[in-house]
């Protein structure tokens, strides 16, 4: 059964970068479509980014408006994770910050996935920029 462990959050200024870490075990993440999302106090989860499979998609990738040209998503299946490089980081993009995953049997695009798709759960990193 597939296990995700987030890393890599911390506290950082306005303007910022960080590299947040989901590493599975157990299976090949390349077998699954990977969210990351977050959740800021009172607000609702959100969808951040996401990566179909390269083994039954092609790993294309997705950003939400707020995160485009800051955020960037990828794989690296020799140590079975993905990472989300954020760089320019404003005070709101403070939140706790999950990555999800699901099995990807067809090809398709990554944002066809909703939240409810994603089945398997990191347990959450706190990413906190300052002003």
């Amino acid at each position: 059964q597939l296990q995700l462990v987030e890393s890599g959050g911390g506290l950082v200024q306005s303007g910022g970068s960080l590299r947040l870490s989901c590493v599975a075990s157990r299976v090949p993440l390349d077998w699954y479509a990977v969210g990351w999302f977050r959740q800021a106090p009172g607000m609702e989860r959100e969808r951040v980014s996401c990566i179909s499979s390269n083994d039954t998609g092609d790993g294309d990738t997705d950003y939400a408006d707020s995160v485009k040209g800051r955020f960037t998503i990828v794989r690296d299946n020799a140590k079975n994770t993905v990472y989300l490089q954020m760089s320019s980081l404003k005070p709101e993009d403070t939140a706790i910050y999950y990555c999800a995953a699901t099995l990807q049997t067809r090809d398709y695009y990554c944002s066809a996935y909703m939240e409810y798709n994603y089945d398997t759960w990191g347990q959450g990193t706190q990413v906190t920029v300052s002003s």
